[in-house]
């Protein structure tokens, strides 16, 4: 059986950053990282964003074993025995340690039918996409929110036949006011994207897409970008808490626990700033958290107090985003024109932020932050005034 001081369990971006968190606290503790994927950990918003555009693959690695880190790929560690602090992989290797993160991150929901379906994740997900876009594949893109309308635009921009295929009325209809969510759906039009809105799914053979109201649509391939689900069963398994993801405190840690914690997509965190708790699949969260939980593996104690914020790249449209956006929610919009900047303030009861959106505006998100926090009444034009 091996012995390491830290055990972190998955191999993705908080992984990456927990390592790095620990890296700063203590400097020479045995850290062994078990990933299920055969790659040492990337940067996954390339894949669906600047893969696409020109962008080098050699660009996406972390560099996680320059830090004196042993990484072992290809494993699935299984089974966790708290006690006795051991952890098991799938082929029976046993890992002993003094602290251990679960940073297993979530996997893509699925079809209950099509068995060749792409679901858009990993660096293997993106390399098979993009030989088939590089032979000039018809795609079936399903689903109309952050993965969906990026991988629509993506294959779009590189020459590709895209019908997408969704059930709300529009484009990102969850987070985006109505009237943001329905302009999209003219721009995808404009760009030569095929969009049946309000349409399900009913099954998939071979080429032939059947739609719920009978309509078929030919592909050579199907892209479902439909969310994630937690990877939450192997802290389930153990006893730990697990509520729609790991439940940890501001530090990290899970169940009160000093040597077991938890970071990233899979962890339902604290969130002052907001009331209550969430849980977050970005890029953002996933570094910071995993950092700073990692320090606290090693001693920092230092509590979690960041509100991540994420961004997307939709054909020549873009937008950074911090705090919840919910379209249930009242909003102020200060958008004219869809090219233009524009800013949309999502509100609580008393007409105090919970998010911002920064439409074609970069370089803004510390301000909107600042606004979360204070919690004051918005105003129209009140960040642009802040900002200026």
């Amino acid at each position: 059986m091996e012995q390491s001081r830290y055990l972190i369990v998955g191999g993705g971006l908080t992984a990456d950053g927990a390592c790095k968190g620990i890296r700063e606290v203590d400097p020479d503790g045995t850290i062994l990282l078990v990933g299920e994927e055969p790659h040492a950990p990337y940067a996954r918003p390339p894949l669906s964003k600047a893969l696409w555009r020109g962008g080098a693959e050699n660009t996406i690695w972390r560099g996680t074993e320059e830090l004196g880190v042993d990484v072992r790929l290809g494993r699935r560690i299984v089974g966790l025995d708290l006690t006795e602090r051991v952890g098991t992989d799938a082929e029976g290797q046993r890992y002993a340690y003094d602290r251990l993160l679960l940073a297993t991150g979530g996997r893509p929901r699925r079809l209950p039918f099509g068995d060749d379906v792409i679901y858009f994740r990993t660096l293997d997900d993106y390399r098979h996409l993009r030989a088939l876009a590089d032979r000039g594949s018809r795609f079936v893109v399903i689903g109309g929110g952050f993965i969906g309308s990026e991988i629509a635009a993506a294959l779009a921009l590189n020459g590709c036949s895209v019908a997408m295929v969704f059930p709300d009325p529009g484009i990102g209809w969850r987070i985006f006011p109505a009237e943001l969510s329905t302009r999209l759906n003219d721009y995808y039009r404009n760009r030569g994207v095929e969009l049946l809105p309000g349409a399900s799914v009913a099954g998939i053979d071979r080429d032939r897409v059947k739609l719920g109201d009978g309509r078929t649509l030919e592909a050579d391939a199907v892209v479902a970008g439909i969310g994630i689900e937690p990877n939450v069963e192997l802290a389930a398994k153990a006893g730990l808490p697990v509520t729609n993801g790991i439940v940890v405190d501001a530090l990290g840690r899970v169940g009160g626990r000093g040597d077991v914690f938890a970071a990233g997509d899979v962890a339902r965190f604290p969130v002052p700033a907001l009331g209550g708790d969430l849980r977050v699949e970005h890029e953002d969260h996933a570094k910071r958290h995993g950092r700073q939980v990692g320090a606290n593996m090693a001693g920092a104690a230092e509590p979690y107090d960041h509100l991540p914020f994420f961004y997307s790249d939709l054909f020549d449209l873009g937008y950074e985003a911090v705090g919840e956006l919910d379209s249930r929610l009242q909003t102020i919009v200060e958008l004219v024109e869809l090219g233009d900047e524009g800013i949309v303030y999502y509100l609580d009861e008393d007409g105090g932020p919970r998010g911002v959106l920064l439409w074609n505006l970069f370089g803004h998100v510390d301000e909107a932050r600042e606004l979360i926090y204070a919690g004051q009444p918005i105003r129209p034009g009140i960040l642009a005034n802040r900002a200026a």
